[in-house]
């Protein structure tokens, strides 16, 4: 009896250690993530924004005026590389969700990024690394290919850089809080609206200091001041370093979708059981990759199991099989984001040189610089943002019932429609200005002040801050909220990939444009905006928008939300304890945050 009661004491004591050791973990796991790591994160990121848009904003200006090169040649330039800026997201995601995980991802990305913004600030302070002045901007002599490379190559930095950086801080952000239907629906604020406004707020501070240093100061400060946030950003970020949660990555999401479509071709002759059921599921083997919840069985585009671990590559769990078709389904939304993206993508430029030619004083000793008029649209992106926080989403949850008002699908369509808008008010602005132009025999001066307040311009840059708000915003949020959670990094890359794609698609447009519209009346001149046929470009650009939102229409019409079992903090302990995490948490059912439909962990792990 004494030996049993020093035994049962034993086990009482060992429960009551790990028990212990369980509030421990649990009190560590609330100590980390939050709202307070939000400032770190977003410092990265608001630095991030500040210095690319002080450094690309009015980069149409340095190119033209202190490299001396052509308009087309400058305007190709830069979307050329702001497509392999957008692009290199892709590469930094993978590398987040493979193996680096998101944290140093963003570190590594900020560090080249920063590398990049000091070499082009040593290239515009050096005489040596630029050609002579060129006032007149009449037989001006080009920069050499030695002073080109100097800039190409800091360019080729800050586009690596990016693809760390891009990709990796909002998702990281988002690892912060709890990202389930009842955790989103809990929350009275939207991560990624928030996320666009601080966002904004950089790129509008960039476009008003920046921009003024660049053309009233010089350009060595002009850059340097970027350079200097950049350096600042990462500081912040690694002093939060210990506040922040962070998911390790669990293998490279590319090998999970090869190995699940090598599976489906050598099984590509096997009859599929109607009983969903019986279809192959393991539980533990998914388990790190699928830790907020667990993709359902659908049966758009259409395995008895051991206890030993399958070979992958001849039999995938339907949770691994329903990864590649979000991925599919997703797409065709996806790649209408393109041609929004480079309906987009060389506006900036043409603006910046009209605004150029317009009377852009606001006093008698003070004017506008020209590309500080995006301030327009960040405004109207920023009041907008607030608005449809706080009116439009509240308003509209009454009707629809959804957590944010409207879905990410129509939040998009708006966003489409009133981008068209924006592009034929910029057509009709152009047929002003070229008109008060002619009026006072000023068509033939490239470098003459037209008497027409610049201001013409701000409807244009308005309806695009509002355009963003829908189409952007409710672009990167589709993504996200649609995508594997183990892919999610590679889900926001594509939302670059989309702006790299539409940038390199507007280059092909306006070398189309420019090479086939004449030589007498060309479109895009190089040298003198006055004489091209601007407007031209806007109604084409309008047409080919209004082919792509119909499209969009098409494919939004026939999207089907993933299916998703969501883990909750009830029953998320047995998912995370299989995949090897301890941490005491838990299935609130539903579908995706879109359907009422509620499940258990009914099933079987095998079949």
């Amino acid at each position: 009896m004494e030996y049993l009661g020093i035994e049962n004491m034993a086990n009482v004591d060992q429960k009551q250690e790990k028990i212990g050791d369980e509030m421990k973990i649990m009190t560590k796991k609330k100590k980390i993530g939050g709202i307070k790591t939000l400032p770190f994160i977003f410092a990265n990121e608001i630095c991030d924004r500040f210095a690319a848009t002080g450094f690309h904003s009015n980069m149409i200006t340095y190119l033209t005026k202190e490299l001396n090169m052509p308009l087309v040649q400058a305007s190709n330039t830069l979307t050329i590389f702001s497509g392999t800026a957008n692009f290199m997201p892709l590469f930094g995601a993978l590398i987040a969700d493979s193996f680096a995980g998101r944290f140093w991802t963003i570190v590594a990305g900020s560090i080249i990024y920063e590398l990049g913004l000091i070499s082009v600030t040593i290239s515009a302070i050096q005489p040596t690394l630029q050609p002579p002045p060129c006032p007149t901007q009449m037989n001006c002599k080009e920069a050499s290919a030695l002073q080109l490379w100097v800039f190409y190559i800091s360019l080729l930095l800050t586009s690596l850089g990016s693809g760390g950086i891009r990709p990796c801080v909002v998702t990281f952000a988002a690892d912060q809080f709890d990202m389930t239907k009842s955790g989103v629906a809990a929350r009275s604020w939207n991560l990624f609206n928030w996320y666009y406004f601080s966002m904004g707020m950089a790129t509008l501070t960039a476009l008003t200091i920046v921009v003024y240093i660049q053309d009233n100061v010089g350009w060595g400060w002009g850059l340097g001041v970027p350079t200097i946030a950049m350096a600042l950003s990462i500081v912040a970020f690694l002093v939060g370093s210990p506040l922040y949660n962070r998911i390790k990555p669990q293998g490279s999401p590319l090998v999970r979708l090869a190995q699940v479509i090598a599976a489906a071709v050598k099984k590509r002759k096997e009859v599929v059981p109607e009983d969903p059921a019986l279809l192959y599921e393991n539980r533990e083997l998914d388990a790190a990759i699928s830790l907020h919840g667990r993709l359902l069985h659908t049966n758009q585009f259409n395995n008895a199991t051991d206890s030993k671990p399958p070979n992958l590559w001849r039999l995938a769990t339907v949770h691994r099989v329903e990864e590649l078709k979000c991925i599919i389904r997703m797409f065709p939304i996806w790649a209408a984001g393109i041609l929004f993206f480079a309906s987009s993508s060389h506006l900036l430029s043409f603006t910046i040189l009209q605004a150029g030619t317009m009377n852009r004083h606001l006093s008698h000793s003070f004017q506008i610089p020209p590309a500080s008029l995006s301030i327009f649209s960040t405004i109207t992106m920023l009041i907008s943002l607030v608005l449809y926080e706080r009116l439009l989403v509240p308003f509209a949850r009454q009707f629809t019932g959804y957590p944010s008002g409207i879905t990410c699908l129509q939040r998009m369509g708006v966003g489409y429609v009133v981008n068209i808008l924006a592009t034929i008010v910029a057509s009709f602005v152009e047929i002003k200005r070229k008109a008060v132009a002619s009026d006072h025999n000023l068509l033939d001066d490239p470098n003459a002040i037209i008497p027409i307040t610049v201001f013409w311009l701000a409807p244009q840059f308005c309806l695009k801050g509002v355009a963003e708000v829908f189409m952007s915003v409710g672009h990167m949020e589709f993504l996200y909220d649609q995508s594997p959670e183990s892919m999610r990094s590679t889900a926001i890359a594509l939302y670059w990939i989309a702006t790299a794609m539409g940038d390199y698609v507007g280059t092909l447009i306006v070398s189309l444009v420019h090479k086939y519209s004449g030589m007498k009346s060309n479109w895009l001149p190089d040298r003198n905006l006055n004489r091209g046929r601007l407007e031209y470009y806007y109604w084409l650009v309008s047409g080919i928008q209004v082919i792509n939102l119909v499209y969009y229409v098409i494919c939004s019409w026939r999207y089907t939300y993933k299916p998703l079992e969501e883990v909750s903090e009830t029953c998320k302990k047995e998912v995370e304890e299989v995949a090897g995490n301890k941490i005491p948490s838990m299935i609130l059912d539903g579908r995706n945050g879109h359907g009422e439909v509620e499940l258990g962990l009914g099933r079987n792990e095998t079949a």
